[in-house]
């Protein structure tokens, strides 16, 4: 599991680990981040539950990166943040069936940044694998 965790991950491919509860996916993933990974991976871990609300994780993630450009932001030049997500599926959902922080996370994804709550422009976030 952590060869090919860690193989994808350097190549800045997106990895979503499933499987049975119990199995020590988590564990596993934890320990290569804080003992196996390189010097320009920087781990982030975050635990979803329940009561995660997506302006929580957007302050959480915008307060770990640092302004490369004008409307570009990620973790300092020559670094990587690898973020783990942990309990994707626990946020709660909405009276139409979405789940905020997971849809930040998709928005990321699928267009490489979000719109900044103050001034509603979108800020691009780069060197940033989940």
């Amino acid at each position: 599991l952590t060869h090919t965790f860690s193989t994808l991950l350097l190549q800045s491919v997106h990895v979503i680990v499933a499987g049975n509860t119990g199995t020590g996916k988590s564990a596993y993933i934890s320990l290569w981040m804080q003992k196996d990974a390189p010097e320009f991976v920087l781990p982030l871990f975050i635990n979803f539950s329940a009561q995660t609300q997506v302006n929580q994780l957007q302050d959480l993630l915008d307060a770990k990166f640092e302004k490369r450009r004008r409307g570009v932001f990620g973790p300092p030049a020559g670094k990587r943040n690898v973020i783990f997500v942990d309990d994707l599926n626990m946020p709660k959902k909405e009276y139409y069936g979405a789940q905020p922080p997971i849809e930040l996370l998709r928005q990321w994804h699928d267009y490489r940044g979000w719109y900044n709550r103050k001034d509603l422009r979108m800020q691009d976030i780069i060197d940033v694998v989940h």
